[in-house]
C-alpha cells in the first residue's frame, strides 16, 4: 500500500495543513503503508501550455521537463492519491491546481459522460483512491463549498475539511488539548484507509467535531 500526499500549501512543511497531513499519514504508517509528503513548493512545476502535444504528438507524455515527469509516475503508482490545501480565495491554491492541470497527459482526447458531467477518458483506468484534506483559518464549513465541487469529479474516498484551523498550530494548552484529540481522530482515518480503503461512519463523523465556538474563535483571533 503506497499513500501519497501532494500538499500544495505555500507555506509547506510549516503550514496548518500538513499538521493534518502529518497526523493522517502517521495512522498510515502504523498500518504498514509506505508513505510519503511531497510539498509542491519545493518541485518546479510549469504551467500546462494548451498545446495537446501530450494527446497527439507524444501520447501520455509532457514535452515539459520539469519535475512533472517524476510526479506523475507517484501520482499512478500510488494506491492513495491525497490532495492537501488551504482554502486560498474559495479554492485551492494555485499551486495544487497547477499540479492538477499537469495531470492532463493522463487523459485522451475522447469524451465521456455520466449523468450529464462531461469530462475525458482516462488513458489508463483509475485504480487510486483519492483523499481531500483542507483547512480554512474561518469558522463554519461553506467556505469549503468551492473546493468540495472543484474535487468531486475524483470522487473522493473521503474528505477532510477542517474550519477554525488557526487552532492547528496554537501554542494555548486548552487549545493543545482538543487539536490533540482531533488529530488522533485523523490518524485513526489514516489507519482506517490503509486498511479498509475506507473509513468508519463514527471516525468520520468525529473528524467534524468543533475545535471551538464561532464566537470564541472570532474573540481568540482578535477580528
Amino acid at each position: 500500500m503506497k499513500i501519497t500526499v501532494f500538499n500544495g500549501s505555500p507555506a509547506g512543511i510549516n503550514s496548518s495543513t500538513n499538521v493534518i497531513a502529518e497526523a493522517f499519514l502517521n495512522g498510515a504508517k502504523k498500518a504498514g503503508a509506505e508513505v510519503e509528503n511531497i510539498f509542491l513548493t519545493e518541485k518546479n512545476i510549469n504551467h500546462c501550455k494548451g498545446c495537446f502535444a501530450c494527446w497527439f504528438k507524444t501520447p501520455g507524455t509532457c514535452i515539459i521537463d520539469d519535475d512533472m515527469n517524476e510526479l506523475m509516475q507517484k501520482y499512478t503508482y500510488s494506491d492513495i492519491v491525497v490532495l492537501a490545501t488551504p482554502v486560498y480565495t474559495w479554492n485551492m491554491t494555485a499551486m495544487l491546481k497547477n499540479f492538477v492541470d499537469r495531470l492532463i497527459p493522463l487523459k485522451q482526447p475522447l469524451i465521456t459522460e455520466t449523468k450529464g458531467r462531461f469530462d475525458l477518458e482516462e488513458t489508463k483506468p483509475k485504480t487510486q483512491k483519492f483523499v481531500i484534506i483542507s483547512n480554512c483559518g474561518f469558522p463554519g464549513n461553506k467556505n469549503f463549498d468551492i473546493l468540495q465541487l472543484s474535487v468531486s469529479p475524483c470522487k473522493p474516498a473521503l474528505e477532510i475539511y477542517r474550519n477554525c484551523g488557526k487552532l492547528l498550530k496554537s501554542t494555548t494548552e486548552n487549545v493543545q488539548v482538543i487539536v490533540r484529540k482531533y488529530l488522533q481522530v485523523v490518524e485513526q482515518a489514516g489507519y482506517e484507509m490503509a486498511t479498509q480503503g475506507e473509513i468508519h461512519e463514527e471516525t468520520k463523523d468525529n473528524l467534524n467535531m468543533e475545535l471551538m465556538s464561532t464566537v470564541d474563535y472570532v474573540k481568540h483571533l482578535g477580528m
